[in-house]
């Protein structure tokens, strides 16, 4: 069974190893440096991809911080036009609401002023001293 294990290990290790080097693999020595050699290539290639998958990581990091800090800005720019576009609204209506009281007064006044004539004309004609 330790036979087929060496066996084994030493089939990896010649398929992690470039074609010329597999001449050399012939006693356990041999193998245990090859096998150290693969293991430190793999493991600084390994350290490599994991730098890269950090960097990504930092990037995508910054680029979500930016973007929610745009995103605030957005939106308090968005809420403080809101704010001011409902309180020019506000005060619009306001003064459109104010104007058409003041025309219902005025509206008031002339039939009040209307309403007066007609009562005095209604008295005079009611009081014309009618010649038989």
């Amino acid at each position: 069974m330790d036979r087929q294990e060496t066996s084994q290990e030493t089939y990896i290790v010649r398929k992690r190893m470039k074609p010329d080097m597999e001449e050399d693999v012939g006693d356990g020595a041999v193998t245990e440096s090859v096998e150290d050699i693969a293991n430190v290539v793999a493991s600084e290639k390994m350290e490599l991809e994991i730098s890269h998958i950090h960097e990504k990581i930092e990037r995508y990091t910054q680029m979500v911080s930016e973007l929610l800090e745009s995103g605030k800005t957005l939106f308090r720019d968005l809420s403080n036009e809101f704010e001011e576009r409902m309180i020019l609204i506000h005060k619009e209506q306001m003064e459109k609401w104010q104007e058409e009281i003041k025309e219902l007064r005025l509206l008031d006044a002339s039939n009040e002023n209307v309403n007066a004539v007609l009562h005095n004309a209604h008295y005079l004609l009611r009081n014309v001293p009618i010649d038989s």
